[in-house]
Parts: structure tokens; C-alpha cells; sequence
């Protein structure tokens, strides 16, 4: 019976799912106006740079209705009308991100809202044309981003 117990053990650890460190995850959009301009590919190259790992994408054109409902949040707010109008005028890239400190970090690569402000090096300075056609979403907590990866993405998207 020693013997098998040995091989039992063996098989264990080699079978044994491996315990690695939490990464965490972001969402992210690419929105129309860099669609339009041909910058997917540029900004997809700067997440991978940026030590991020795709875990979903997809390009999709947003209704108003869809946009609306992502936005909700923002309904009350002035510019909520012009923000789903511009969001469903053309193409999004949506994805899901997963690195170590994922939000905050997005957060850093993706730059200041308003491009004026972003530093050297960012998305939006190398991307963004104003403070509403700012090129990119990213989540603002780990909290929303499960909740805006949920809105695009089904869990067996999510990789």
C-alpha cells in the first residue's frame, strides 16, 4: 500500500493545479474616433507593450440604445446625449485586460482625459483629438470593471 500512496503524491503535485499570484482585471474601449483613424492596431500594441494580457476582444458597432445603457450613468450629466450619440456613430474595439494592478496601471497608460493634459507617452497624447474624443475608455475601479466587462463580454468569452 506505501507504494501506492508514493505514486499518489507524485501524481498530485503534478497534477495539482498550480497556485500562482492573483492578477487582476480592467475593461477597456476603443472608441470610434480612434477606430475611424486607423489606430486600433496602435493602441492594441501599446496595451500588449504595457505588459497587459488580452483575455477578451471584440470589434462591434454600438446601437444608441446600447451605448445609452453602458452610459447610464451618466444620464443625468449635460453631455450624456452627445456621449451615446458619439458612441454609436462607428465601430468599438472592447476589451477585457489582465495584468497585476490592471486599473490603475490602464489608468497611467491610457493618459488624462483631456489629451491637453496627458502626459508624453500615453494613449490619449499620442491619440486623442479632445476631451470627448479622447480615444479610449478605461474602468475607473476593479468594481466597474467587472461590471463593464460583464456588459460586453459572456463568461465564456472571458478567457
Amino acid at each position: 500500500m506505501h507504494k501506492f500512496n508514493c505514486i499518489y503524491k507524485v501524481l498530485g503535485l503534478i497534477f495539482a493545479p498550480k497556485i500562482t499570484k492573483m492578477t487582476n482585471r480592467t475593461f477597456t474601449m476603443i472608441k470610434p474616433d480612434a477606430t475611424q483613424k486607423g489606430n486600433t492596431g496602435a493602441i492594441l500594441e501599446m496595451i500588449n507593450n504595457g505588459g497587459f494580457r488580452i483575455v477578451a476582444m471584440k470589434m462591434l458597432h454600438l446601437s444608441s440604445e446600447k451605448a445609452g445603457e453602458f452610459y447610464a450613468v451618466h444620464k443625468e450629466r449635460p453631455f450624456y446625449g452627445e456621449l451615446v450619440e458619439f458612441m454609436s456613430r462607428g465601430p468599438i474595439t472592447a476589451a477585457i485586460l489582465e495584468k497585476e494592478n490592471a486599473v490603475e496601471d490602464f489608468r497611467k497608460l491610457i493618459g488624462a482625459t483631456n489629451p491637453a493634459n496627458a502626459e508624453d507617452g500615453t494613449i490619449r497624447k499620442r491619440f486623442a483629438a479632445s476631451i470627448g474624443e479622447n480615444a479610449i475608455h478605461g474602468s475607473d475601479s476593479d468594481e466597474n470593471a467587472a461590471i463593464e466587462g460583464d456588459f460586453f463580454f459572456s463568461k465564456l468569452e472571458q478567457f
